[in-house]
């Protein structure tokens, strides 16, 4: 006798069939994936950027042309970060500080004192502004991809 046929294995069996089904109709219900514009200016003006941030790597966000002595090559960061119980808004203001973190960390590793181009470049999507960060929210993740190029400043000469 095969333990197919029995009536607790058929009963397993439909249950998790139903089970399974269920979860193919209700999970795309719920998925979202919202695309957000947020100020720049409020992460960087944060008391959690003015204690995280390294005041030694600059940021410059958009395509104004900057002027620096060395190009150190383009950086990445792909950040992600749990939003539940959060706003979007909340949720994508954090994460956004991650990766500005993770970007100035990677900038200090080539010798970098500041980050020009900054883009958002969500889901490989180019989106250029020198106000606003794109960031994209689900019911439980919040995240944020930035692009830019780490350079060495020109020195700034200071007079007495």
């Amino acid at each position: 006798m095969l333990l197919w046929h029995t009536p607790l294995m058929k009963n397993k069996f439909l249950a998790g069939f139903v089970v399974g089904a269920l979860l193919c109709v209700v999970s795309p219900a719920q998925a979202r994936n919202d695309i957000g514009h947020y100020p720049i200016s409020v992460v960087l003006d944060s008391i959690d950027a003015k204690e995280k941030l390294d005041p030694n790597i600059k940021f410059y966000f958009g395509d104004a042309k900057i002027a620096f002595e060395t190009d150190l090559g383009v950086l990445k960061t792909n950040k992600k970060t749990n939003a539940a119980n959060k706003s979007d808004e909340d949720a994508c203001q954090w994460v956004f500080l991650s990766a500005l973190i993770d970007l100035q960390r990677k900038a200090a590793q080539k010798g970098a004192n500041a980050i020009v181009e900054i883009r958002s470049n969500y889901k490989n999507k180019s989106f250029v502004s020198d106000k606003e960060f794109e960031c994209g929210s689900g019911a439980f993740v919040a995240g944020v991809a930035l692009v830019g190029r780490a350079v060495v400043m020109k020195a700034e000469v200071k007079t007495p």
